[in-house]
């Protein structure tokens, strides 16, 4: 006979497991369908934080649940064909970004889509509004345009001899065509410059790049998945132009760029997965209020910034969560 320890350990130690088992159909897994527009490495961090809190949910893959990945690599034409492929295989919920969300949206008004990061959830028309999401879409809204103006008065701080401003964005996503306004207006006021640059491919990068070549003193970057899957392309061109940065997620700031500020994409990823989970019990997404980040990492790379001949303030190094050296 089995002893006790030995029946939690073969259960994954989740004490949950028999709660999450009796939210299921007999003789069925529960399934996600989980798309994202970047590739597997790109958000690993992220994945692992929306499997880890899932698991302390009581949604064990291959036990409690069934997660079935999908990466698009920055082909945005691919979330239509795996999205309808996912309605094929009546997935009970969709975990995709903004772009992935769309597409899903427009081919399925039952299942539930979750997104754990979106530029503008309301303006895009995912949703109707962040209280009250009113159709099968709910998830996390990156608040990227209200950042913008905070952003660039971090870059300031770094650069006080900032004239000329670059912005580089995906204009092919709703989202962060929004927040290349916002910056443009944020840096009107700080009485800049404004050189913006639009993106819709990764082949698009290196051209936007090189026209900004004596043109600009500084370059914000829109963060989007597009941006994600090419970050190193667009910090490493951005160092050879002698161009500091600032762009949105710690792992930018890791990948060669000057600084970044913004959501926490962990605890965003967490945090949907709490969606996922109410979802799986019954929950609808028209009663789920769509959330916003509750924290902000703001990141220096100090070896990009000798790179620059730049000298980082004590005091701004004493601000930011996590300092590269």
């Amino acid at each position: 006979m089995m002893r006790r320890r030995e029946v939690i350990a073969l259960l994954g130690g989740a004490a949950v497991w028999p709660i999450a088992a009796r939210a299921q159909q007999p003789g069925r897994l529960s399934t996600i369908g989980y798309m994202n527009l970047a590739s597997a490495a790109t958000f690993a961090r992220g994945t692992t934080a929306f499997v880890q809190r899932l698991r302390e949910l009581g949604w064990v893959e291959g036990r409690t649940v069934v997660i079935d990945y999908r990466w698009v690599e920055g082909h945005y034409e691919r979330f239509s064909e795996i999205a309808a492929e996912f309605v094929r295989l009546k997935v009970d919920v969709i975990v995709t970004s903004a772009p992935g969300a769309a597409a899903a949206k427009a081919l399925t008004s039952v299942i539930p889509i979750v997104f754990p990061l979106a530029t503008d959830p309301v303006g895009s028309g995912l949703v109707a509004s962040l209280a009250r999401p009113g159709g099968n879409v709910t998830g996390l809204s990156l608040q990227g345009p209200d950042l913008a103006g905070k952003r660039i008065e971090l870059l300031r701080e770094l650069v006080p001899n900032i004239r000329r401003l670059a912005i580089l964005a995906n204009v092919g996503n709703s989202g962060t065509a929004l927040e290349m306004g916002e910056a443009q207006n944020a840096a009107a006021k700080l009485g800049f410059e404004v050189v913006t640059s639009g993106i819709r491919r990764p082949e698009d990068i290196a051209p936007a790049l090189e026209a900004m070549e004596g043109r600009a003193d500084a370059l914000y970057v829109c963060g989007d998945s597009l941006q994600s899957t090419n970050r190193i392309r667009i910090n490493v061109l951005a160092l050879g132009l002698r161009l500091p940065t600032v762009l949105s997620f710690r792992e930018d700031a890791e990948a060669a760029g000057l600084i970044s500020y913004g959501p926490n994409v962990q605890d965003l990823y967490r945090r949907a997965a709490e969606l996922v989970d109410k979802i799986l019990r019954g929950a609808k997404p028209a009663e789920l209020p769509v959330e916003q980040p509750t924290k902000f990492d703001l990141v220096v790379n100090l070896t990009t910034a000798k790179v620059l001949k730049l000298t980082i303030p004590e005091s701004f190094l004493l601000r930011a969560d996590e300092v590269i050296e």
